[in-house]
């Protein structure tokens, strides 16, 4: 391979022209002896630009200007954009700051994107900004001419230079050529593996080269798709490929020598997979839920629905228009709504919505992609169903317009009539519940109406009892509205109003007593049968003309009475105000009036009757009782007055003492201290200890005044030195004497004497029992298992025994059902058995031999007990018993039996070791 002056190209890069659909990119031809063909190429003038700027750069300040050929239209219809906002890009490729920008480092770098209108591609450019540290004379961007200098080398060249080229003795380096983007096909049918690009060094003249692919897609997952001959740089794609799965594949290629020693830098090869119109649009949804409501106007908004296409939104195969294919049902147009075919957004289009005729439409909506190319692109289908809300534009009415209804008197929450009322928007809605009210024929609120929840009715209801003889018609305009207002536009209907006749019926009334607030006023002392009032009672039923009875329910203290035709009360007692049943000076009684109604009806009725005091009541003296020393000291006795009545009758009271017996005044004096306390005290030196009765009169302010003579039983006592009595002075001034105390004490110790002597003997007693000897000698003491010994006779070889009937039996059948008067003497009898005595659980040695003379006297006695060489039954344990038969227990005939073992057997066997163990030393 050849190339132009100054050149020396690294690599050969060729794309075959077998990729279908796609854009060929052919920037040469190889065939070993001819140049490469220049073709036009769109994209930037240079990878980068580079521009020396300040730290901190103004807003609108020009850093530097990009160049892109864009080969058929020039300049016209290239679009730039940046992805650092702080810069933007003019039409004519002039880089401007968007704001004040202040760089913090020593560089800062963006890329620079551009499109041309003809293709979808993209091209980007890298823009470095270096802080300027020192001044510069020379320009801080890179200008145009530098751009065609390399275009007019490389031009010159015929050979693409991927990578910078280094010549000896130059002053500046080439830049390095961006090598296009290859783009490729998606679901390609091969055949494959399907070449791509032929890479090559123009050093594989001199040495042999090994080329090499990595990155995603090559030597990293998905691993395989793309694969190169290490020998002639021959890049394939092994599979076909699916953008929707990865849209681009960014690979490097590497030229090394057979000794794995870098020959070439490694150069960037992109991969761009071309979109195929291989999805169909997907909704979000099958089924869209949207609402509008009723009589809306033309162009309202009703939903929208949003379908997605996997395809490259930036081309035609995933631009997807919307349009309604079918609406139902079609009423009252076939065309109710409309969808914009670009955003999915559905409106109406006519008028007409009637919730009341049509509740909900379904409407197919189909997306399809191409730009809405019904022949050339994929549709789908989802489906919109569309509620018409209700609103209210149908007022309620009644379906009468005279309601009637009755209730009788005097009673409340009856039931009266029942409105019927029918609206026509949706049930149990604000727009359909049922609001009712009374606009006429109540002013006094005896009625109500309330909505029942289900039917939607109107309840007139009484609230306030209704008075028969007051009125016995009552007229009613009833007027019926929903909870929420009528739609605009609506207007009330004349069914909307009632009139409702309510009749009062007449019923037996009770009869009432006038409301007396105000007691009538008394005079306390009144005698038995003076007339006190007229307390008669009022029937409301005037037309009945009924007959009234009185009679008494409550009178506490019984005084008065009331006449049974004409309610007239008098009294059967004297009034008296000081009553317990009389509480603040008012006494309570209560009257029953009852008419002769079928059913008789009756009231009741309170009298109360304020007591007016006199002076009826004399007063009385406190305390009763009192003592004072023998001696005058200064000390009195207090004394007070109370009396019943109240002032001006009771106090300031006056006291004084009688003039006889003359004794009196001499001993005693009285000095009032108020108006209700005085003070009683020694008139005289001295006077004896004792008891002693003071009459003291004392008298009231009423008018006329009453008096009263109180008797004051005073103790006087010689005192000590604080002027208290003493106690031996206390005894002898209640009146005992010296042998009356003597024989007082007397008795007292006799009864402590007879008290003492009484413990005295229960001790002795006590020991006397603790003391008393045991009937048998303590070392045989068997006080732990008291035994009852029988005689049993002779042994068992004396006796033909049937050893099974110690047995004992299943039942007692065969012994219940035996003759009267036949019995075995070796049968237990059968009948209630007798009771041996309890022996103690903790017994007093004293009372053992108590313990056995009873309980052999209770086996003397006992019936039931076995005869002499009977069988004696102990206790049943069940039949089946594991031990053995006894028979083989023989009584011992020899006498040479040796008992010396019985010494073994310890201190509770030393007794019968002795008898019987000594016997052959004997």
């Amino acid at each position: 391979m050849t190339g132009g002056p100054g050149s020396s190209p690294l690599f050969l890069l060729l794309l075959t022209g077998a990729l279908s659909g796609a854009r060929s990119r052919a920037l040469g031809a190889y065939d070993g002896n001819a140049s490469v063909s220049s073709a036009c190429t769109p994209g930037f003038s240079a990878d980068g630009y580079t521009a020396l700027v300040s730290p901190n750069i103004m807003e609108g300040q020009k850093l530097l200007k990009v160049k892109f050929n864009g080969c058929s239209s020039g300049a016209q219809g290239i679009w730039y954009e940046t992805n650092n906002p702080d810069f933007k890009v003019g039409a004519d490729g002039a880089v401007y700051t968007a704001r004040e920008v202040q760089i913090p480092a020593k560089q800062a770098k963006f890329i620079v994107a551009a499109w041309d209108h003809e293709t979808p591609e993209k091209w980007e450019a890298a823009i470095q900004l270096f802080v300027e540290e020192t001044p510069l004379n020379q320009s801080q961007y890179q200008t145009g001419s530098q751009s065609q200098e390399s275009e007019q080398e490389q031009s010159q060249s015929g050979t693409l230079l991927p990578w910078r080229q280094h010549h000896k003795g130059l002053r500046r380096q080439k830049r390095d050529w961006v090598i296009p983007p290859v783009n490729v096909p998606e679901n390609s049918r091969g055949p494959f593996p399907q070449q791509l690009v032929l890479i090559r060094s123009d050093k594989d003249r001199d040495d042999t080269i090994r080329y090499s692919i990595t990155g995603v897609g090559a030597d990293q997952p998905p691993m395989a798709i793309f694969n190169i001959d290490p020998i002639f740089g021959r890049m394939n794609v092994t599979r076909p490929l699916d953008r929707e799965e990865r849209s681009s594949y960014h690979l490097r290629a590497h030229a090394v020598d057979i000794n794995g020693n870098k020959v070439e830098n490694p150069i960037d090869l992109s991969i761009y997979v071309i979109d195929m119109n291989d999805n169909r649009p997907e909704f979000s949804s099958p089924i869209f839920n949207g609402s509008v409501d009723e009589a809306s106007k033309p162009g309202t908004y009703v939903m929208t629905v949003t379908a997605h296409d996997a395809d490259d939104i930036n081309t035609s195969n995933g631009i997807v228009m919307y349009r309604i294919m079918d609406q139902s049902p079609q009423s009252p147009s076939h065309d109710m709504f409309v969808i914009h075919s670009k955003t999915g957004v559905i409106n109406t289009v006519a008028a007409g919505l009637d919730r009341e005729k049509v509740q909900q439409y379904t409407v197919v909506i189909q997306a399809t992609d191409m730009e809405g190319n019904l022949n050339h692109g994929l549709s789908n289908t989802a489906t919109a169903i569309i509620t018409v809300a209700d609103v209210n534009d149908n007022p309620p009415e009644f379906t009468r317009k005279m309601f009637i209804g009755e209730v009788p008197e005097n009673h409340v929450d009856v039931v009266v009539a029942n409105l019927t009322v029918v609206d026509r928007d949706q049930p149990y809605t604000s727009n359909w519940n049922a609001v009712f009210k009374i606009i006429s024929g109540d002013p006094d609120g005896h009625f109500t109406i309330k909505t029942d929840p289900v039917t939607n009715e109107g309840i007139v209801t009484v609230s306030k009892p209704v008075d028969y003889e007051m009125s016995k018609v009552f007229p009613l305009i009833v007027m019926v509205t929903n909870q929420a207002p009528l739609a605009s536009g609506i207007q009330m209907s004349l069914q909307s109003t009632a009139a409702v006749t309510v009749s009062v019926n007449d019923v037996n009334e009770a009869p009432y007593f006038p409301n007396r607030n105000e007691p009538i006023r008394k005079l306390e002392g009144e005698s038995a049968g003076r007339l006190l009032i007229t307390f008669s009672a009022v029937d409301p039923d005037h037309s009945m003309q009924q007959v009234l009875r009185y009679s008494k329910i409550s009178d506490p203290a019984n005084w008065l009475a009331i006449n049974t035709t004409n309610g007239q009360v008098s009294t059967t007692a004297v009034l008296d105000r000081e009553s317990p049943f009389v509480k603040d000076d008012l006494y309570q009684a209560k009257f029953l009036a009852t008419d002769n109604g079928n059913p008789p009806a009756s009231g009741t009725g309170t009298l109360l009757i304020q007591l007016i005091d006199i002076n009826d009541n004399a007063p009385e003296l406190l305390p009763k009782d009192a003592q004072i020393c023998e001696r005058p000291n200064g000390n009195g006795i207090n004394i007070t007055a109370i009396d019943v009545d109240r002032k001006p009758s009771a106090d300031p009271f006056v006291f004084e003492l009688p003039s006889v017996p003359y004794t009196i005044r001499r001993n005693w004096t009285i000095h009032r201290i108020n108006s209700i306390y005085a003070r009683l005290s020694l008139q005289i030196g001295y006077l004896e200890s004792g008891m002693y009765d003071v009459p003291v009169i004392v008298t009231d302010s009423g008018n006329p005044p009453l008096y009263n003579t109180s008797i004051i039983k005073v103790k006087v006592c010689p005192c000590d030195n604080n002027g208290d009595c003493t106690t031996i002075g206390a005894v002898a001034a209640a009146g005992l004497g010296t042998g009356a105390i003597i024989s007082i004490l007397i008795c007292i110790i006799i009864l402590l004497s007879m008290v003492l002597l009484f413990v005295m003997w229960m001790k002795r007693r006590e020991k006397e029992r603790h003391t008393k000897q045991l009937l048998i000698d303590p070392e045989d003491d068997v006080r732990d298992n008291i035994l009852k010994y029988d005689e049993e006779g002779g042994g068992e070889e004396d006796q033909d025994y049937d050893l099974s009937q110690l047995q004992q039996p299943e039942t007692l059948d065969h012994v219940l059902n035996k003759v009267a008067g036949v019995r075995r003497v070796d049968e237990r009898p059968v009948g209630a058995e007798h009771q041996y005595p309890i022996r103690p659980v903790i017994p007093h040695p004293g009372d053992i031999g108590d313990f056995i003379t009873e309980g052999l006297r209770a086996a003397d006695n006992d019936p039931t007990a076995p005869p002499y060489d009977s069988l004696l039954v102990f206790d049943y344990e069940g039949s089946g018993s594991t031990a053995g038969s006894v028979s083989s227990l023989n009584s011992s005939s020899s006498e040479d039996q040796d008992f010396d073992y019985l010494n073994d057997w310890g201190p509770r066997f030393k007794k019968l070791a002795d008898m019987y163990g000594g016997a052959d030393e004997d």
